[in-house]
């Protein structure tokens, strides 16, 4: 028999084998995984919102569950929305106090807290030495002057009949400055009473029977208050827009009256941060009283070109502007559906609303009522990512 030789088979086997453990690599592998893409690769990312932060997007039982609002922005005339508190005054220039010149005496009054009485009518007669003093001298100067004057400058001397009429203007004016008439009518008894200068109504009352009066006292004061003044206070930086002599609607109760703006003032609360704009108001019907509180509407101009014309602009609710990672956002429906937080430059807060001056524009649908509950989710979102 003969040998053979098993070289080739030595060198063979070994690439056989290397060979067949390939091909069963090859066979375990799965056709659908090599195929299908991960799970990562085949999510999409979620993009960012301009304040850096992923939208939400809620269903609508989600957002009514929440109390979240989405209303599209309107342009609006903030000449209409320009409001502000106010306080009814008296008119000081409408308005007069009843004082006595000299020491006197309460004899009797003529009228009462809250009457509304004509001009010149009495008030109240007071007693005076002094008054009586002056009485007296006036009627001597009268019976002078007169006696002067019928003798005439034939009998007497001229410097004679000029100190008998300078001595007669000396009486009636000191007469005249105790609330006397300017003749001597009467006795001499130091009674005087004093009048209403104008007509109006007695809103301050003083007077006691029997009291002792100091000069300068005040016993009534009295006020015509067919025409009231209302102040009321805005922020500084809006009194600019408002012009003098525009109108201003005064509501009180319900009802509307209609003012003219006065003037606005020159400073400044420290305290509140808030200036007064003055309106002169008729009060029909005596509707309004100082000391009143009324809500006042103004027709304002845009503060940027100190025109008086209104500004058409958007405004949001002031609970809709809000803070989120340092900047302040309103929350905005995007394209897709989902809430996103937009920076915006917000503006002064008129009343219950506050001007958005960049960063919305009329036609976006923004949240306005339950702002906060949508910051929330947009933290519990993000910190469930992180």
């Amino acid at each position: 028999m003969r040998e053979i030789s098993m070289t080739p088979f030595r060198l063979i086997s070994p690439l056989l084998a290397a060979a067949l453990l390939l091909a069963m690599a090859a066979c375990s592998k799965s056709p659908s995984t090599e195929s299908a893409p991960t799970e990562a690769e085949g999510a999409e990312a979620p993009t960012e919102s301009e304040a850096g932060i992923a939208p939400v997007k809620l269903d609508a039982a989600a957002m009514k569950a929440a109390g979240i609002v989405v209303q599209a922005l309107q342009p609006a005339s903030m000449s209409e929305q320009l409001r502000a508190p106010g306080e009814v005054l008296d008119n000081a220039y409408g308005t007069a106090l009843i004082t006595p010149s000299v020491e006197a005496l309460v004899v009797r009054r003529h009228a009462k807290l809250g009457d509304e009485v004509r001009a010149g009518a009495p008030l109240v007669t007071l007693s005076s030495v002094e008054v009586a003093n002056a009485q007296a001298e006036l009627r001597i100067a009268e019976q002078e002057w007169r006696r002067v004057s019928a003798l005439g400058r034939e009998a007497v001397s001229g410097r004679r009949i000029n100190e008998a009429q300078v001595a007669l203007d000396r009486a009636r004016a000191t007469a005249q400055a105790y609330g006397l008439p300017g003749t001597a009518a009467g006795r001499s008894n130091g009674q005087f009473t004093l009048t209403a200068p104008h007509a109006g109504r007695i809103t301050e009352d003083a007077v006691v029977v029997g009291e002792k009066i100091e000069p300068g006292k005040t016993l009534f004061r009295l006020v015509d208050e067919s025409v009231v003044w209302v102040d009321a206070k805005l922020p500084s930086g809006i009194v600019p827009r408002i012009t003098p002599g525009t109108e201003a609607t005064v509501v009180f109760n319900g009802e509307r009256l209609t003012g003219t703006v006065q003037h606005p003032a020159h400073r400044t609360s420290d305290t509140t941060r808030n200036a007064v704009v003055r309106i002169e108001v008729p009060n029909k019907d005596d509707r309004l009283h100082s000391g009143d509180y009324v809500d006042v509407f103004f027709e304002a101009g845009d503060v940027s070109n100190g025109s008086n014309a209104a500004t058409t602009m958007v405004s949001v609710p002031t609970d809709a502007v809000v803070q989120l990672e340092g900047d302040t956002v309103v929350f905005r429906r995007n394209a897709a559906g989902a809430l996103e937080p937009v920076p915006v430059r917000a503006g002064e807060a008129i009343g219950d609303r506050t001007v958005i001056r960049e960063g919305l524009k009329p036609g976006d649908a923004v949240v306005v009522e339950g702002a906060f509950a949508v910051k929330a989710q947009m933290l519990k979102s993000q910190l469930g990512e992180e």
